[in-house]
């Protein structure tokens, strides 16, 4: 049998002919009764004018409601008491105030425990006679204080709940006292402590699914931290007028501590025989953790003053167990900080192959099955498979969060936006730290782990029609039925989210140091390589005129004295004039590749036919006189500088010109292709410029690429400075892309670039 979610509850319910969600629909805080044991009035803040009276007012206030409303509110409270109450109200809008009030009933004083809280621009005062015996706040005043030091004791979490649970039983009288802590906002309950009278079936370990308390409850106990229902069969008191001018809606009871509940709870509590009962809530960092629930089998009204008391204790366990929790955090962070300090120790400025690389340290901090590192794009896993839509969905939920902002579910499958892949064969659970608002994160997931549990009902029959018509009748509890939980991992704990964020704390730290480094660096390079160009530019022009004067003096010796001279001398002045010709090409080519690095580039959508067809403009001819011939295949366009992409071609074109085959049919194929670089990552658009010449042996093709580097002699095969390959290697690296061959002597040679990432 398998645990239901709230939505497979509401099907099982459907089957049977209740719509469960009408319980969760309920408005609840505008019910338009108050429990019959009080009184109510509401009062315009601004004028003391009576906007809403409880129909019960002439039994207990002597005055009719009708009478009342409409009227000053001080025809039943002194001015003294309503200017109290006002200035109350005034300073504190979502707390309350109790104040004692004696009221003139038919010429007789009568003393009532006035509670006040603002609602709007009314205040709302709810009037509960005193009794002559009932204890006053110094009668429970040794009780609190003892059931604080006993709850300061408590040293884990179970203990402080059982201590809760005993306390409460003690200060109140009730026959049950549990603590139920909920697992998840919208999940199912657990008792785990209990405090009951002799002979009663204890609920410890009891599992109640999440249709006992649906969302809207659940909301206002976390906004009211107290709710007492004194009789279960009280019929109620309903209110004048029933529905408010301007706004046809009852006054809002959200705050009230008279507020009758829901006819589907009633049911519920008469079914599990509770005659009385008060909630506690139970919040931890303002979210409701869970409720300290009191039962009793009787009718018991808990007058203010110990109310008050079992609010302030509910307070106090709330901050003890978050004491604890961190505690708990403290000391399983100091556990792991072994497994920290290894994780970091190895981490270099490469965080995705340093991090996730090598043994499973990152995944045993969290007792984990498997762990993803997504940034920049880039996807690092480790320990199981993921599928892509997983991968894209945390991204997804991870853009926005600020950096830091941990996410974790124990039930990946019941997530709305959990892809249908994962929900059939996938991770029962992931926790995830966000690295930036961009969507990178760190994560970790857990496997499935089947879980016994013991219900206190059917799981798959969460309600049944009751004896009093459509309420809910979710239970008795004589039976007790086991189910196992699928699809759901290991919950991740208080200690997992810490682990989880001093690890990201420091990798923040570290890839702040990294970047500060790298950005020195970059900046000593960019220096650098301005120097070099700098020096590359101002050196070509100083050093050719020179250059130029040696030619000519040589030039002018030849044709001026050539007769008067040896032929050896002759002989050394040609050879002059040729080097230094031979110098002031190889300066234009060095003053040319320095150009490349000055110049920005200028990146578009170009048709690279285009291209080719002006690049043959230049090469065609050095083609023809070698005879080699030039196919192009379906070429699409590319996302180049059309101007820097032509200077490749031309350069490609010529060096196969160069190295054509000695004999047989010479061709030069340009196509485009979809490969994977050498270098790694995902197939990218190559081009590819591939001939049949003479090749290039596998002990050279790792030079072909340096500047001024040739592997024949300066006047072999049609000469040239060498800086043509140089030329291309440093246009396709500034447009992001990469450069290799492929070639074999006697067999030709297949250059292949990338440009880059892809603007369109």
């Amino acid at each position: 049998m398998s645990l239901p979610d709230p939505q497979r509850e509401a099907e099982a319910a459907a089957a049977i002919g209740f719509d469960l969600s009408a319980c969760d629909q309920e408005p609840i805080h505008r019910l338009g009764m108050i429990q019959s044991h009080g009184t109510l009035l509401a009062v315009e803040a601004d004028t003391g004018t009576v906007d809403s009276a409880a129909l019960n007012t002439d039994r207990l206030l002597g005055i009719a409601a009708e009478e009342l409303v409409g009227g000053p509110v001080t025809r039943v409270l002194s001015p003294g008491h309503w200017a109290e109450a006002l200035d109350f109200g005034a300073q504190h809008e979502a707390a309350s105030l109790v104040l004692p009030v004696s009221v003139d009933v038919a010429g007789t004083p009568r003393m009532f425990d006035v509670t006040v809280h603002r609602q709007g621009p009314l205040l709302v005062l709810e009037c509960e006679p005193r009794a002559v015996e009932a204890p006053r706040f110094a009668h429970f005043y040794q009780g609190v204080r003892r059931a604080l030091t006993r709850l300061r004791s408590s040293t884990t979490a179970a203990e402080c709940c059982q201590a809760a649970a005993r306390e409460i039983r003690a200060l109140t009288g009730f026959d049950r006292v549990v603590a139920y802590r909920f697992d998840g906002e919208n999940g199912p309950g657990e008792v785990v402590a209990e405090e009951l009278t002799e002979g009663r079936e204890p609920w410890l370990g009891l599992w109640f699914p999440a249709s006992d308390i649906p969302s809207q409850a659940r909301r206002l106990y976390r906004d009211n931290w107290i709710r007492a229902i004194a009789d279960v069969d009280d019929v109620g008191v309903g209110l004048h007028p029933a529905l408010r001018a301007g706004s046809d809606l009852p006054l809002d009871l959200s705050n009230s501590v008279l507020r009758t509940v829901s006819g589907f709870h009633l049911e519920y509590l008469r079914n599990i025989g509770v005659k009385s009962s008060m909630s506690v809530s139970v919040l931890r960092e303002g979210e409701l953790w869970g409720l300290i629930a009191c039962h009793g089998y009787s009718a018991v009204t808990v007058p203010p003053e110990l109310r008050a008391a079992c609010e302030f204790f509910g307070v106090a366990f709330s901050l003890q167990l978050a004491v604890i929790e961190e505690r708990e955090q403290t000391e399983a962070l100091h556990a792991s900080r072994e497994r920290l300090d290894r994780i970091i120790s190895r981490v270099t400025s490469d965080l995705e192959d340093s991090l996730l690389a090598g043994d499973d340290a990152v995944r045993t901090l969290l007792d984990a099955d498997g762990a993803a590192l997504c940034r920049g794009g880039r996807s690092t896993l480790s320990g199981m498979r993921l599928s892509p839509a997983l991968l894209e969905t945390l991204q997804a939920r991870a853009e926005g969060p600020a950096p830091g902002t941990v996410w974790s579910t124990d039930r990946l499958s019941e997530e709305p936006d959990c892809p249908e892949d994962v929900r059939e064969d996938g991770p029962a659970g992931v926790l995830m730290v966000t690295l930036s608002r961009s969507g990178d994160f760190l994560a970790w997931f857990r496997k499935a782990r089947p879980t016994t549990r013991k219900w206190a009902t059917d799981p798959s029959r969460p309600v049944r029609v009751g004896p009093r018509g459509e309420r809910l009748t979710p239970r008795g509890s004589e039976a007790v039925f086991r189910a196992v939980v699928h699809g759901q991992c290991l919950p991740w704990t208080p200690a997992d989210r810490a682990a989880a964020q001093e690890l990201w704390r420091t990798l923040t730290g570290l890839v702040l140091r990294h970047e500060a480094e790298l950005a020195a660096l970059n900046e000593q390079l960019r220096i650098t390589n301005s120097d070099l160009d700098s020096f590359a530019h101002v050196a070509a022009h100083d050093l050719k005129e020179p250059l130029r004067g040696i030619s000519n003096a040589a030039t002018f010796v030849i044709e001026d004295a050539a007769a008067e001279l040896d032929a050896t001398t002759v002989r050394r002045l040609h050879t002059m004039r040729r080097l230094a010709g031979r110098m002031d090409d190889l300066l234009d080519s060095l003053l040319h590749f320095a150009r490349l690095g000055r110049g920005g580039l200028h990146r578009t959508r170009v048709p690279l036919e285009r291209v080719l067809d002006s690049a043959l403009d230049v090469a065609g001819e050095r083609l023809a006189e070698a005879g080699v011939r030039v196919v192009g295949h379906d070429l699409p366009e590319v996302y180049a500088d059309e101007n820097r992409l032509y200077e490749v071609l031309v350069n490609l074109l010529v060096n196969a010109a160069k190295y054509a085959a000695d004999q047989g049919d010479r061709t030069v194929e340009v196509l485009v292709d979809t490969l994977r670089p050498p270098a790694g990552g995902p197939p990218q658009q190559t081009v590819v410029v591939r001939d049949n010449g003479i090749g290039i042996p596998a002990d050279q093709q790792h030079e072909v690429f340096d500047l001024f580097r040739r592997l024949h002699g300066p006047d072999e095969r049609g000469g040239g400075t060498g800086v043509g390959l140089a030329i291309v290697k440093r246009i396709v690296e500034r447009h992001g892309g990469e450069l290799w061959l492929d070639s074999e002597p006697g067999r030709g040679t297949a250059f292949f670039f990338t440009l880059g990432q892809d603007g369109g």
